[in-house]
């Protein structure tokens, strides 16, 4: 029962979080501000920090959160439970690193920027959380007994 519901909040954090990447990825192809309530966010998505060789964080993250995402609906067992948490733990570190630029370096605050962190964060919590109480994985949920 536990596993079910770390489970589906794993799938929603997930959601929530292809949903900001999503966003933050249309707009900078779109080459549009985002919305922002805190002021910083176009300075952040404009700064160095916002593209690693190239890619746009933004897309980094997109593909970080559908990686997880494909880990919690295709594998199974030990696997899912093993893969979901170390690209989540993955995230989270490099979210944290993102963050300590935006407050030490960039000097501004985005709003996306630090809903994300908030989302790896949970979702590492989360991820860990049923790995660690699996025992092995003896208590994965399967897809099809969650829908």
């Amino acid at each position: 029962m536990l596993d079910r519901r770390l489970y589906r909040t794993a799938l929603v954090l997930v959601l929530l979080g292809v949903a900001i990447a999503g966003y933050l990825t249309y707009i900078h192809y779109a080459g549009i501000q985002p919305a922002c309530s805190t002021g910083g966010c176009e300075t952040v998505q404009t700064s160095e920090w916002a593209d690693i060789y190239g890619m746009p964080v933004a897309l980094l993250g997109l593909i970080g959160y559908l990686l997880i995402l494909g880990s919690l609906l295709v594998l199974r067992g030990d696997a899912q439970l093993f893969v979901s948490a170390a690209l989540s733990l993955v995230g989270f570190v490099y979210s944290g690193y993102l963050t300590y630029q935006e407050l030490f370096t960039i000097k501004a605050i985005c709003q996306w920027c630090v809903g994300s962190a908030v989302i790896l964060t949970l979702l590492a919590i989360v991820t860990l959380w049923r790995l660690l109480a699996s025992g092995g994985g003896a208590s994965t949920v399967e897809v099809d007994s969650v829908s």
